[in-house]
């Protein structure tokens, strides 16, 4: 019974630590252990003394004073090693590569990541006005054209699982209806791409499609413009480039 316990105790504490690196990495910045501790709910005491632990580590870091707390470094090792090592992200490089080329715009590969999309890597802008997006970013799924083009591989059924009936707006385009976007995702399924029109950022129109090297498919490759640089020319050149880079990373990762 004891070492049941024990055993208990330890799970318990692992997916305590596993909360706290997710709180920090999706809060940027210093916060005070009064601010940690009420937003994951832990015992005070035990919550310093893991804390404590994971500084101890290199996991979190904390300030002058030694009272306020954020990401560790190490955090970030862990995370470039899974770019690293990743077989999609290492075939993907030419193709993203010419699809920079091709269209001169802010370049996207991600991944679905339950109800969100995780960037795994990006090829910016050559213009002067161009959109930014750090690798590892997680961005809502639904306001997306990267996430529109994966969730359109799912049935609608699937994306009435994953997602709530009412959804976040982040700009004033947002889609905020569920069953609103499925409709806009049997679109997606017609037409063989996504569109983000301002739904995530306002003056930011994206284009997106999904890798279909599995179904439902998890990773998709986007082009971001300025809406105020957009037109019927030069939006028909992204559709264009996007299908061949769609094209080129579905024979790259036939095989993975």
């Amino acid at each position: 019974m004891a070492a049941a316990e024990t055993g208990g105790a330890q799970v318990k504490s692992a997916v305590r630590t596993v909360e706290l690196l997710e709180y920090f990495a999706g809060r940027p910045g210093m916060h005070s252990l009064a601010a940690v501790q009420e937003a994951v709910g832990y015992p005070k005491s035990s919550l310093y003394m893991l804390l404590r632990t994971l500084v101890d580590l290199g996991w979190v870091e904390t300030d002058a004073t030694g009272t306020r707390y954020g990401i560790g470094v190490r955090a970030l090792l862990v995370g470039t090693s899974y770019i690293d090592g990743d077989e999609v992200v290492a075939a993907a490089r030419p193709t993203l590569d010419r699809l920079s080329d091709d269209t001169t715009e802010t370049i996207h590969l991600a991944r679905l990541d339950g109800t969100h999309v995780v960037c795994l890597a990006t090829r910016q802008s050559r213009h002067h006005l161009r959109p930014f997006t750090r690798v590892g970013r997680r961005l809502p799924a639904h306001s997306t054209a990267l996430g529109k083009a994966l969730l359109a591989t799912c049935t609608d059924d699937q994306v009435r699982a994953m997602l709530p009936a009412t959804l976040p707006a982040l700009t004033a385009h947002t889609i905020t209806d569920r069953e609103r976007l499925i409709e806009e995702l049997r679109t997606v399924r017609e037409r063989g791409f996504a569109v983000d029109r301002e739904e995530n950022t306002v003056g930011l129109r994206c284009f997106g499609v999904a890798v279909p090297y599995r179904t439902p498919a998890r990773d998709a490759v986007s082009c971001s413009v300025p809406a105020a640089r957009l037109t019927p020319a030069h939006e028909q050149t992204i559709k264009d480039a996007l299908f061949d880079a769609r094209d080129r990373l579905t024979l790259a990762t036939r095989r993975l």
